[in-house]
C-alpha cells in the first residue's frame, strides 16, 4: 500500500516521488555533552609545552658546542702542545750547539719535557731517522742508551708505541747554530689521539656536566613556570567556564567578575555584558509573555462572557450585546497590531526612509490635525515654536517621528482632565532637535518613573481611568526615538503634570543611542 499526499502543484503523487525530489539542505542540532571526553588539561599541556621548549633549547646549545665549541677547544689543546714541543726542541737545540753533537746530555732536555706532564709523550729523532729517545720504550732500554753522533756503540731499543697519524701528533725541528735541521721532536697525548691530556678531557667532561645540568635546571625552571603561568591564564577561562554552565543551568544572576585590560580581562567583560544583556532579555521575554497573556484574557474573557450569556439566554443576541462583542476584537487588534510594531522596531525589520524634514512644519501640522480632537475632550492644545529661524531641519523618518509624537499626544490627552492645557514645543541647539509635549495632567509618581517605557506598564492611576490605553505607545515611542539614535526624558509631578523631551539629532549619526530619564 502507497500513501497519498498532495503536491505543491496540487497533484496526487506518492511516496516513492520523494526519490524523484531534489535534496533539500539539512540542518542539525546539538546540545552541549554534560560530561564531555577527558583530554590533558590545558595547564598540563602548556607545562609540557614549556618543558619541551626548554629541552629544544638545551639541545640545540649542545649542538651548536659540539658543532663550533668542541673544534674551538681541540685547536686550543693542539696549539698548547705544539708550543710545548716547539719548547723542548728549542732547549734541545741549544745544548746540541753547546756540545756540539747528540749526547746524553743533550737528549736528556727531551726527559725533562715528558717530566713536566705525565699524559705528555716525546720521541726525538735525529736527522737520520733513529730514535734517539721514546718515552715508550721500557725503562731498561732507557738506561741501556748510549747512542750519540760521536760514537758508535749498539745500543738496545724496543719497539716505539708512538702514535702514527699526524692528527694525533705534534712536532718541531731542532736545529743547529747554522739553522740545519739534525732532529725532530715529536709530542703526543698518551691515551688520546687529539692531543687531550687527562686534565683537558676532565675539563672538556665536565663542561658537558654543566650544559647537561643547566639543561636539566632549565627544564625544571620552564616547568614550574609553566605551571603558574598556566595557572594564571586557565583560572580567569574556568571562571568563566563555571559561570557559563551557572547560566545554562538557570542562573541568571551569575557572573565571572573577570576583569582586565589584557585579552582575557576583555573576554571576562564581554561575557559578563553578554550575560547581563541575555538575564535582561529572558527577563523581559518572561514580563512580555506574562503581560501580553494578562493584556489579552481581559478582552477575551468579556468576550467569552458575552457570547456565552447570549448562548444561555441571559443575554438578547441583539446589536447591543454584539458591539460590545466587536469593540474587544478592535481592542484585541489594536493590541496585536501595537505589539508587532513594537517587535519589527526592537528587530530593527522595520526600514527606515531617512529624508531632510521641516521639524517645524511637521510638529506643526500634527498639532492642527489633531486641534479638534482635543477641542471635543475639552482640552486646550497649543503649538509653541522655540526655534530662532522658525525652521529647524532634521535627518529623521517622518512617519516615525509623526507617530512617535502622536503617541505622546495621545498620552496627554488621554491622562489631562478637562479644561487642561497640552503644550507642543519645538526648539533646538546647537546639533538637536528638541520637541516637548507638556501636559497639566495627572503626572506620574516619582518611584514610577523609570518603568515609564516598559512595555504595558500604567501607573496605578491611570490603570483606574476608563480611558487607560495599551500601555504600548510609550514603548514604540522610544525605540523610534532610539532608532534615531536620540533621547527621550520624562519630567513629572502627580497633580502637576507631565513633560515628555524628545532630542533627535539633526544629522544622522552623529550621536550614540542613549536612553535617559530625568527626575524633577
Amino acid at each position: 500500500m502507497t500513501a497519498n499526499y498532495d503536491t505543491p502543484d496540487g497533484s496526487a503523487g506518492d511516496e516513492d516521488a520523494d526519490f524523484e525530489r531534489p535534496a533539500s539542505p539539512r540542518g542539525s542540532f546539538n546540545t552541549i555533552q554534560p560530561e564531555p571526553k577527558k583530554s590533558w588539561p590545558y595547564s598540563t599541556r602548556m607545562t609540557l609545552s614549556f618543558a619541551l621548549t626548554a629541552v629544544m633549547t638545551a639541545a640545540i646549545l649542545v649542538i651548536v658546542l659540539a658543532s663550533v665549541w668542541e673544534s674551538q677547544f681541540i685547536a686550543y689543546t693542539r696549539r698548547n702542545m705544539q708550543g710545548l714541543a716547539q719548547s723542548t726542541a728549542n732547549a734541545i737545540s741549544e745544548a746540541y750547539e753547546s756540545e756540539g753533537g747528540w749526547t746524553t746530555d743533550v737528549i736528556a732536555n727531551a726527559s725533562a719535557a715528558s717530566a713536566a706532564s705525565s699524559d705528555v709523550g716525546v720521541q726525538v729523532i735525529d736527522s737520520d731517522g733513529n730514535i734517539l729517545y721514546d718515552d715508550t720504550w721500557s725503562s731498561t732500554s732507557r738506561m741501556n742508551e748510549t747512542a750519540t753522533s760521536t760514537d758508535s756503540e749498539t745500543t738496545a731499543k724496543t719497539t716505539s708505541l708512538a702514535p702514527t697519524s699526524s692528527e694525533s701528533i705534534v712536532t718541531a725541528d731542532v736545529v743547529d747554530g747554522k739553522g740545519n735541521v739534525v732532529g725532530i721532536v715529536r709530542l703526543w697525548a698518551f691515551g688520546s689521539d687529539a692531543l687531550l691530556t687527562k686534565s683537558d678531557a676532565a675539563f672538556r667532561a665536565n663542561s658537558y656536566g654543566a650544559i647537561a645540568g643547566a639543561a636539566a635546571i632549565a627544564v625544571i625552571l620552564a616547568c614550574v613556570i609553566g605551571y603558574f603561568v598556566s595557572r594564571s591564564l586557565t583560572k580567569p577561562i574556568l571562571r568563566i567556564t563555571s559561570t557559563a554552565s551557572q547560566l545554562r543551568n538557570g542562573d541568571l544572576t551569575a557572573r565571572s567578575g573577570v576583569r582586565g585590560t589584557d585579552e582575557i580581562g576583555q573576554l571576562g567583560e564581554t561575557f559578563d555584558d553578554m550575560a547581563t544583556s541575555l538575564e535582561k532579555d529572558i527577563k523581559l521575554e518572561h514580563r512580555l509573555t506574562s503581560d501580553v497573556a494578562h493584556e489579552l484574557r481581559t478582552p477575551l474573557m468579556a468576550m467569552q462572557a458575552t457570547v456565552e450569556a447570549m448562548q444561555d439566554g441571559v443575554l438578547p443576541a441583539d446589536d447591543e450585546h454584539f458591539e460590545t462583542v466587536a469593540s474587544e476584537v478592535r481592542r484585541l487588534s489594536r493590541l496585536v497590531d501595537a505589539m508587532l510594531r513594537l517587535s519589527r522596531l526592537e528587530n530593527s525589520t522595520k526600514e527606515m526612509k531617512t529624508e531632510r524634514t521641516d521639524m517645524v512644519y511637521l510638529v506643526k501640522s500634527l498639532v492642527s490635525s489633531q486641534h479638534q480632537l482635543f477641542h471635543e475632550r475639552g482640552l486646550h492644545l497649543r503649538f509653541v515654536d522655540e526655534t530662532p529661524h522658525g525652521e529647524c531641519n532634521a535627518d529623521v523618518d517622518p512617519d516615525m517621528i509623526r507617530e512617535a509624537i502622536v503617541n505622546l499626544m495621545s498620552n496627554a490627552m488621554r491622562y489631562t482632565n478637562e479644561d487642561g492645557w497640552v503644550k507642543v514645543s519645538v526648539g533646538s541647539d546647537r546639533s538637536d532637535v528638541i520637541v516637548s509635549v507638556q501636559d497639566t495632567g495627572i503626572g506620574i509618581a516619582k518611584e514610577d518613573i523609570p518603568q515609564t517605557f516598559s512595555r504595558f506598564w500604567r501607573s496605578d492611576v491611570s490603570r483606574e481611568r476608563v480611558s487607560g490605553g495599551l500601555g504600548v505607545g510609550l514603548s514604540i515611542t522610544k525605540e523610534i526615538v532610539d532608532r534615531h539614535n536620540g533621547t527621550i526624558s520624562v519630567k513629572s509631578e502627580l497633580g502637576r503634570g507631565t513633560t515628555f523631551t524628545l532630542r533627535i539629532p539633526q544629522n544622522r549619526g552623529r550621536h550614540g543611542i542613549v536612553y535617559s530619564l530625568q527626575e524633577k
